[in-house]
């Protein structure tokens, strides 16, 4: 009995951990279901994405600190997003004023969400990470990953092997977490797969709901290839790493600030 409650109590947290992609998801369906007056749909989700980040804010839910990390997804997805555009990958074929090459803007929310989702689990959750590796293999790792998104496209496709490296350079990493006062740890890498599944998934929903559309999706809707998990499974893993670099180097800083009042 108490298995089932802390599972029902995990799966809220993640649940309200959940709430920018929600959104996101909620606003593709309704545009999609209901056509809005004025603006093409592409600029509404814009609007309402824009709301939904200052309505954030504004209540709490994120930080400022936070705000720039999800920032800082907003423009590493739209930058992919545009070359991939570009490279015919996929397509937004509807109409849109706030469209750079082809994106629109709220695209980059998308990779946003992502973030604000790994920021809202990490305090809902207090996770703290167990053999963190080193910067020097962390930094390289991540720019080798997102790299790599843009590089295949001319040179062959590495992913498998920095899956692999994945693997070795997070072997004994642990994340720990805790649920109504238990803690609880997970392999890191298991942790990144788990997530990556699950973003494969909400990208099935996301492409039902044409929020973009592969080649194979133009004329009618068709069930996104599962290699894809493995594309998700990266930029999980690039979105992780730089969150945590980010929370680790803050909180380095922290305590050197508090050593620093205490001498």
């Amino acid at each position: 009995m108490r298995a089932v409650k802390q599972l029902v109590y995990f799966g809220w947290e993640q649940a309200l951990s959940c709430l920018f992609p929600v959104v996101i998801f909620a606003s593709l369906a309704f545009t999609q279901i209901v056509p809005l007056p004025f603006l093409p749909r592409y600029d509404w989700l814009l609007i309402i994405c824009l709301l939904m980040q200052w309505g954030m804010v504004r209540a709490g839910l994120e930080t400022r600190d936070e705000l720039k990390v999800i920032t800082l997804f907003h423009l590493i997805g739209l930058a992919l997003e545009i070359f991939k555009v570009h490279m015919g990958s996929w397509s937004y074929p509807e109409e849109g004023y706030f469209k750079i090459f082809g994106v629109p803007l709220y695209s980059g929310f998308m990779y946003a969400s992502v973030a604000s989702y790994l920021c809202q689990a990490w305090r809902r959750l207090r996770i703290e990470l167990v053999k963190w590796p080193p910067l020097w293999a962390v930094v390289p790792l991540a720019a080798a990953i997102y790299l790599n998104f843009f590089v295949h496209h001319y040179w062959m496709d590495v992913r498998w092997w920095l899956s692999g490296l994945v693997i070795i350079v997070f072997w004994q990493s642990w994340v720990l977490y805790e649920v109504n006062g238990t803690r609880y740890r997970m392999p890191l890498v298991l942790s990144f797969a788990l997530i990556g599944f699950f973003i494969w998934i909400a990208e099935n929903i996301a492409t039902f709901f044409g929020a973009w559309k592969y080649p194979n999706q133009t004329d009618a809707w068709s069930l996104v290839h599962l290699g894809k998990v493995s594309s998700w499974l990266l930029l999980v893993i690039v979105s992780f790493l730089i969150v945590a670099t980010l929370k680790q180097v803050k909180r380095k800083s922290s305590v050197g600030m508090d050593t620093g009042q205490t001498l």
